[in-house]
């Protein structure tokens, strides 16, 4: 049910969707040359059963999806449940999200991205938005950022899955969940608490480990076998740092290894310089290369100097 006091964009998602006709969304008209044949999607995708005399519907099925500039193939092989989906509610999906100022080039790509948007009902896709406007607060003119930058979401159940997460996000500080819409598409159980866990296996107390993951929440984005245990092996093993950095400084994990944080440490153990890690990390290129040569160049301030901190809380980039 529609709250009494959504904005005027979000009243029109309980409105009747059959009667909108999307003006955003640019079909093609040409027919394509061949007519698709059961025994080709049998040969694509051999374990899924096609239901009996579906030729016929198959083919207009997959016709619309060419007509609107969907490789029909290819989103089968990725998604075959789409074989038996209603071509009824494939369009009522198309026109609902396209009517929402959709463009035809950012739906595509939002299937290409997430297949399974095509045989969501409309149904189920109106709570997502009401629950993003409502509860989470995206506001009208950013939720198209949050579905293009996260088409998963409007796949997933809010009951069981958005509020949830969302709940769980706020447990441990991260009150603004409109920053984060990404993260609300993730398992609790499969990628938070493990993440969480592995901080606090590798030294850190819970408070201090969720105070890492509130001050940068897309580290629970990252793979803890590729990403968090190299990283951190470097970090202390070759660098021979305190963890006390990375507590304060957790996006140390987001730069690359190979690219970023190995080079730059190189050639400040050349140097014999140690720079603090935002210092060390955020700079560009071109600036921590000036700063390397500086303090390379100049003598050491004493640590009552105002310029020993100099450099721990720079924003470029």
């Amino acid at each position: 049910m529609c709250s009494a006091t959504a904005t005027t964009p979000f009243i029109r998602l309980c409105k009747p969707f059959h009667s909108r006709v999307p003006t955003s969304f640019t079909f093609n008209s040409t027919r394509p040359t061949f007519f698709v044949r059961a025994t080709v999607v049998k040969w694509r995708c051999p374990n899924q059963t096609l239901p009996p005399n579906s030729h016929t519907s198959f083919q207009k099925k997959a016709l619309y999806l060419e007509s609107i500039g969907i490789d029909s193939f290819s989103l089968i092989e990725n998604h075959p449940t789409l074989i038996t989906a209603s071509l009824d509610d494939i369009k009522s999906t198309v026109e609902y999200i396209t009517a929402m100022d959709f463009t035809a080039i950012e739906f595509r790509r939002m299937v290409g991205m997430c297949p399974e948007i095509l045989t969501t009902k409309v149904s189920d896709i109106i709570p997502v938005f009401m629950f993003l406007h409502e509860e989470v607060r995206v506001s009208s003119s950013n939720i198209k950022h949050v579905i293009n930058r996260r088409p998963r979401l409007i796949i997933c159940n809010v009951d069981n899955q958005l509020r949830p997460t969302m709940y769980f996000l706020q447990s441990i500080g991260i009150k603004d969940v409109s920053k984060h819409t990404n993260l609300l598409s993730c398992c609790v159980e499969e990628s938070f608490i493990p993440r969480i866990e592995y901080f606090e296996n590798i030294g850190f107390s819970h408070r201090d480990a969720t105070q890492m993951f509130q001050t940068f929440p897309q580290l629970f984005c990252y793979s803890i076998k590729n990403n968090l245990e190299p990283k951190y092996n470097y970090f202390v093993v070759e660098m021979g740092r305190d963890l006390k950095e990375v507590k304060k400084f957790p996006q140390y994990f987001s730069y690359s290894l190979e690219n970023r944080i190995e080079p730059r440490h190189k050639r400040c153990v050349e140097m014999g310089v140690c720079f603090p890690l935002p210092l060390l990390l955020k700079t560009s290129e071109v600036t921590f290369q000036s700063r390397l040569e500086t303090f390379v160049n100049s003598s050491t301030p004493l640590k009552t100097s105002p310029l020993w901190c100099a450099g721990r809380d720079i924003d470029q980039v």
